[in-house]
């Protein structure tokens, strides 16, 4: 079972990351669901040069109101600063910005340099430390007054838990299952080694940020592992949070909207402001969360 670790952990840091700029740009004015929201991306000669998360752009498909933008960004919540310093540019643009964070509705403004607490905020800033990255809750500015709260309380998120029937013990074990279903495509627990001999090279943090965005360019496609027949509370009845503060915003006249979310919610939210909110997929910006070129080069 050992061989499957390094899966493990990066489908944990998916979750938990679960979030020079604008290194690329494509239009698509199809219907269809992005491939991916976050990318690796390479040079000629095959070396990782960036991990990119998406700026997923929309606009009403009938016309009616060729006013109103709504752009999806994606988050990983541990990145170089210079990515946060980039998205903080890129929200003052927007008339509203609907950030993510389970946290009590009279206590919703990060503060940066408190510890976020919990186990998952503790594993954030380790991971942080180990990989020798900034940490979202400390760089964006959440003062800014277009930041609005769209995300569940942790009484709400509690109690959609409950009613699902879920916990994050089950959570655990499921990335368990799935990663050793997938050990036969790694029988010799090859990834194992590159993890272990990362820790202990000096070049730590290159080594292991280029093992775990690998990881994280894989494994986008897997938050289907908490979903039952009706979705999951980490992404679907949280989305659900965030598009009923969508439509208050709309009505009250807003034009230009940012959905702010860890980049693993933007699958669900694409396919919902299609089907409920009549948009369409108009193009796709990337930027660079984590520089991956060789620091020695």
């Amino acid at each position: 079972m050992h061989h499957c670790y390094h899966r493990v952990l990066g489908l944990l840091l998916f979750l938990l990351a679960a979030t020079p700029m604008a290194v690329a740009t494509e239009s698509d004015d199809t219907n269809r669901p992005l491939d991916q929201y976050i990318r690796l991306t390479r040079d000629a000669d095959d070396r990782p040069l960036a991990l990119e998360t998406a700026v997923v752009r929309f606009q009403a498909a009938d016309g009616q109101d060729d006013q109103l933008r709504i752009d999806l960004i994606g988050a990983i919540h541990i990145a170089d600063q210079s990515y946060f310093a980039e998205l903080n540019r890129l929200f003052r643009k927007y008339d509203v910005v609907l950030y993510e964070l389970v946290a009590p509705e009279e206590d919703n403004v990060p503060v940066p340099g408190r510890n976020p607490g919990g186990a998952i905020g503790g594993m954030q800033v380790g991971m942080k430390s180990v990989l020798d990255l900034a940490f979202q809750l400390d760089e964006i500015d959440y003062t800014a007054e277009n930041f609005i709260h769209a995300d569940l309380t942790p009484q709400e998120f509690a109690r959609a838990m409950r009613d699902r029937n879920e916990s994050f013990a089950g959570m655990f074990f499921r990335i368990m299952g799935r990663s050793m279903s997938e050990q036969a495509k790694e029988p010799f627990g090859a990834g194992d080694i590159r993890l272990l001999a990362a820790m202990f090279a000096p070049d730590r943090a290159h080594r292991m940020k280029l093992i775990m965005a690998e990881q994280f360019a894989e494994m986008e496609d897997q938050l289907d592992i908490f979903d039952g027949p009706d979705g999951s509370t980490i992404v679907t009845d949280r989305n659900t949070k965030a598009l009923e503060v969508l439509r208050r915003k709309m009505a009250a006249g807003h034009k230009r909207i940012a959905i702010f979310y860890g980049a693993g919610h933007l699958a669900d939210f694409q396919r919902r402001l299609q089907a409920e909110f009549g948009m369409k997929h108009t193009g796709t910006d990337w930027v660079s969360a984590w520089s991956l070129v060789d620091p020695n080069d």
